[in-house]
Formats: C-alpha cells, structure tokens, sequence
C-alpha cells in the first residue's frame, strides 16, 4: 500500500511551483480562494491583479497553457448556472444585447463566473504541479485529522480502480447495444450506478479485512 500512485491531472515537471513544499501550495492556494470569495465583485483592479498573480504562477509552473485549458471544463456547471442567474432573479431589469435580464442577477452572474475561474485555475495549477501522494503529506503536516487524511489517501489509490469497473460495465452495455439517447433510458442508468456503488463499497470491504489482517492500525504507511 505504499507504492506511489500517479495521477491524470499531474503534469511532470522540475519548476520552484513544483518543488515547493505541498503544505506551503496548500496554504496559498486556500489563502488564495478565500480572498477572492471575500472581494467584492465591484473591486474589478483586485481581479485584474490576481489573475496577473496567477498567470505568473502558472508561468512559472512550465505548465502549458492548453494543458490547464482543457481540463478547466469542471467549471462547466458553474458557467451554466452563473448564465441562468440574470433570467431567473428579481430586481431592477436591464437590457443586454436586447434581451432584459435582471440587474443583480447579472452582477452576480459575472461574480460567479469570475470567482469560479480563478478558483478553478489555482486549483488545477496545484493539482498539475503536485503528486496526490505530496498533498497528503502536505496535509499531515498541517495537522489534520488523521481519519481525513486516510479517507483522501484510500480514494486517491482507487479511484483509478472504481474507473475501471465504471469502463468495463459501460463496455458490457455497449456490446449489448445500448445507447443512452433519451429519458427512457435513464432507468438502466440509474440501475448501472447503483451497481457500481454496491460493487466498489464491497470492494472497499475486502480491501479493508484485507489490510487490517495484515496489521493496518489506522495510520498512513510511509
């Protein structure tokens, strides 16, 4: 259980980003998202200054452009949600690009959409420039619960697993010739995710008696 474990969002690099300490990149990238959700969206310089903050640190990375780009798609939802905010709220109306939105709606819209951006990009930059195993290091170090810690470290080591249980039963559907096309066909999805929970939660309980008879206490292996 102490072998190291790569990770899809971790891009190899040697930069300072990447040999810094994980507790340090921890601290800043939640001291970080804490300021931004605290700005006012109206203080648009404080943006601008740390998005340049940023950009520097990705440049500092060595972490391609393109390579965080295509990853921050995660921020979808929040995107689609932030544009249904100036049609579903009350307020004062306004009109843009000839359509009548709601004022307030709008400005927290673009507050959404701006804070969920930065958040989003400092987020993927510490995960392409730091090992999941660095982050639970970095973790320890900053002291927090020992159970935490396990939680994180076990869905870090199979999440890969529980992919590729997910991989084959989509295979398995496919070559029976199912298509999720329309509504009707969210009961076998739903029947599929539940398969999927039951399996990787007794998978989960081998695992465990597994561990614990070979003298698991509850403490991370070095």
């Amino acid at each position: 259980m102490g072998a190291g474990h790569g990770h899809r969002l971790h891009y190899h690099g040697h930069s300072p980003i990447h040999r810094a300490r994980p507790e340090l990149k921890l601290l800043a990238l939640l001291g970080f998202v804490l300021t931004v959700v605290a700005t006012p969206i109206a203080w648009r310089p404080a943006f601008v200054g740390y998005l340049a903050a940023l950009l520097v640190v990705v440049a500092l990375s060595d972490v391609p452009a393109t390579y965080l780009l295509k990853r921050m798609v995660v921020e979808v939802p929040f995107l689609v949600f932030a544009a249904l905010l100036p049609f579903v709220s009350h307020g004062p109306r306004t009109d843009v690009l000839g359509v009548t939105v709601s004022e307030p709606g709008l400005a927290a819209a673009v507050g959404l959409a701006v804070k969920a951006t930065l958040g989003v990009l400092a987020s993927l930059t510490l995960a392409s420039t730091t090992e999941p195993r660095d982050l639970l290091v970095g973790l320890e170090r900053l002291r927090v619960p020992q159970q935490l810690v396990q939680i994180m470290s076990f869905m870090v080591r199979y999440l890969d697993v529980v992919g590729d249980e997910l991989r084959r039963m989509r295979i398995a559907l496919a070559s029976r010739g199912f298509t999720a096309r329309d509504p009707r066909h969210w009961p076998v999805i739903g029947r599929s995710a539940g398969a999927l929970f039951i399996r990787s939660y007794e998978r989960g309980e081998r695992v465990h008696l597994a561990m614990v008879s070979r003298g698991y206490t509850g403490e991370r292996q070095p």
